[in-house]
């Protein structure tokens, strides 16, 4: 029988002098019932946490240096592991014929920028990663906006004062690297024409997240449309949507859905807009081969680690959990070799079953959430395959308001987010549930935005005024 060892104490000292502090001031009931109403966020108003998230200033300095070195490691992977050859990396993470092939050439145009979210769990001692999301189909673009908006509470306002803590606007720093990336494509005498784009099958799931995007996107000065790869229209070789010239396409499709002939054919154009200079992509759609569980599983190799620096194999052993393709043989965490199917066996509950190029949990085994002998069938199906087994990690508890006047422990998921100037924001869905599969909205998590120590002078958060909020 396994023994569970019990979970970490409490991460944030902030987070628990805050909820110290509104037992002391603020009346029972939801902090943010009227603060998201006035918003305009009353409807999204469920799946909000009654509080932030804190991060300290030293652990947000930390994280976001220890993003960076993996970041820059993901990306010297062809040349360190594969001579250069990007068709050869993206072929080992488990992409078919034509998506390798979209690799490649996408990767001869343009720049790609460091950009992305990592999914991190604190395990008491640290931050752990869990996943890299490379690419620009970001989920929580949208953080600064509850910022803002939970400004409005007089205790939380206090506190962001007193303890001179900060918050980063995400989606600014979305903005900044995609005029840094197309910035030959960009007009300079008007806004940019930017459309944000997926398939037509997840724009009729999820479409209208994009319009809320595109709409955001006027505060920073861009025109924003929202549309699939079926809109588009193509007079003289131009994007156009609604009879509107297209600059820039910010991509939410993703590699896996590039897998059939049909989206293929509709994409066709697109890249050869972007190759001939008339539109610029972002991102990249080689960005997805670095942000792959796959990629994280060649970082934690035992058998590669001779192609690593001491400094960057300290930040490898820090802040990644073992994982391992699903191959007959690998070495377990303390070095042995062994037979991975009998390690699997013995450590289910320890053990997370995940694919590679799958999204948004979709796809992951958590082995303690499964019977053994479903347990033992979905590692068999995965030999040899397109999947890797990581290492559960354990996410302390951080107390948050529980919106009646109590407070409650959640653990958390931390979307922290990269650019080339470092942290660029996060934000964090968090479960009651300490057992639960994954942190994520389909298991029932609630989302928060997060307050970061290093208060900046004249900072949104410093002068603690809620800025223009946008209707939903």
């Amino acid at each position: 029988m396994t023994t569970i060892p019990p979970h970490p104490p409490h991460r944030s000292s902030l987070g628990r002098a805050y909820v110290d502090q509104l037992a002391q001031q603020a009346p029972p009931g939801d902090p943010t019932a009227g603060v998201l109403e006035k918003a305009g966020l009353a409807p999204f108003r469920d799946r909000f946490l009654a509080g932030p998230a804190f991060l300290a200033e030293p652990e947000r300095d930390t994280v976001a240096r220890d993003l960076r070195i993996v970041y820059d490691l993901l990306r010297s992977l062809p040349d360190r592991l594969h001579d250069g050859d990007l068709t050869t990396l993206a072929g080992a993470v488990g992409m078919d014929a034509r998506q390798c092939a979209l690799i490649t050439r996408s990767a001869r145009t343009g720049s790609l920028l460091p950009l992305g979210r990592g999914d991190l769990y604190h395990d008491g001692t640290g931050f752990k990663l869990l996943e890299f999301n490379i690419t620009s189909a970001l989920g929580g673009f949208w953080n600064a906006d509850l910022n803002r908006a939970m400004l409005a509470h007089p205790p939380l306002r206090s506190f962001v004062r007193e303890h001179a803590l900060d918050y980063h606007d995400t989606l600014a720093s979305i903005v900044r690297t995609i005029r840094a990336e197309c910035a030959e494509v960009i007009p300079t005498d008007r806004p940019p024409v930017v459309a944000v784009v997926d398939t037509e099958e997840n724009f009729a799931a999820v479409g209208d997240r994009f319009v809320v995007f595109a709409a955001m996107l006027a505060d920073h000065g861009v025109e924003g449309v929202a549309c699939h790869l079926g809109e588009f229209t193509y007079p003289n070789g131009q994007p156009t949507v609604d009879g509107r010239a297209v600059d820039v396409v910010v991509r939410y499709f993703l590699v896996e859905d590039l897998s059939d002939a049909t989206s293929a054919a509709l994409l066709e154009p697109l890249l050869t807009a972007v190759e001939q200079g008339r539109v610029g992509l972002f991102s990249r759609l080689d960005a997805e081969l670095y942000g792959n569980k796959g990629t994280l599983a060649m970082l934690s190799d035992d058998r590669h680690r001779d192609r690593f620096d001491a400094a960057e194999l300290a930040c490898i052993d820090r802040v990644l959990p073992w994982t391992r393709y699903v191959r007959p043989l690998a070495t377990a965490p303390d070095g042995s070799r062994t037979d991975l199917l009998g390690y699997a066996h013995a450590h289910q509950h320890e053990l997370v079953l995940k694919p590679t190029l799958l999204h948004g949990g979709h796809g992951v085994v958590p082995g303690w959430t499964v019977d053994p002998a479903e347990w033992d069938k979905h590692v068999s199906s995965a030999m040899d395959g397109p999947y890797v087994l990581q290492q559960r990690v354990r996410p302390t508890a951080d107390p948050f308001p529980d919106g009646t006047g109590g407070v409650q422990d959640l653990v958390v998921n931390w979307g922290v987010f990269l650019d080339k100037d470092g942290y660029a924001g996060a934000f964090v869905r968090a479960s009651t549930d300490p057992e639960v599969g994954v942190v994520s909205f389909g298991a029932g998590a609630r989302t928060g935005c997060v307050f970061h120590g290093g208060w900046a002078q004249g900072s949104a958060a410093g002068r603690a005024a809620p800025q223009r909020t946008r209707r939903r």
